[in-house]
């Protein structure tokens, strides 16, 4: 290298995104076929560079084997989260009178970083009977289906609680 060129430097928080991308390919594909993790590596490469290579949401990820054990938790979490929730949707539907309270609570947040608070507010909105309507810097206002409390420290362990610990460890 010339004494005078600068090195190439990888885009902040691109190894990351790159496994995280690559390893909801294979979650999604559900193939191990050579090609199949071929084209879900290369893809993942690609879109990882594209979104990292200027600064932005992903400048503050760092991967780490605790971040990444921290997020093998969460998704175990999301996974019994998201079966509980359908399970009382069905209770919904299935019921001869719907009993329910729909509104808009506010829950707070204790995520610091973008990405943080958008895997929170994605958590939240892919589990039936919640949607995350606006994010004020540390508040998600949430439309609930069967409001249980308006207080917003309760309404947060009820929502939130369960996602919000692993991903502070995972994103920030």
């Amino acid at each position: 290298m010339a004494p005078n060129q600068p090195a190439v430097k990888r885009p902040s928080g691109f190894l990351w995104l790159s496994v995280l991308l690559t390893f909801i390919w294979f979650a999604a594909n559900s193939s191990f076929a050579v090609g199949a993790l071929a084209t879900g590596a290369l893809i993942s490469v690609v879109l990882a560079y594209m979104f990292t290579r200027k600064p932005g949401a992903w400048r503050d990820v760092r991967l780490s084997p605790g971040r990444l054990y921290h997020f093998v938790l969460y998704t175990g979490v999301f996974l019994v989260e998201l079966v509980r929730a359908n399970i009382n949707m069905m209770r919904y539907v299935y019921a001869p009178r719907i009993n329910i309270n729909p509104g808009i609570v506010r829950i707070r947040t204790r995520l610091k970083t973008p990405v943080g608070r958008l895997a929170l507010a994605n958590s939240i909105a892919l589990t039936p009977g919640s949607l995350v309507i606006d994010i004020d810097g540390d508040s998600l206002f949430v439309h609930w289906l069967d409001v249980k409390t308006t207080d917003p420290d309760e309404a947060t362990r009820a929502i939130a609680g369960a996602f919000e610990e692993h991903l502070r460890k995972t994103f920030g």
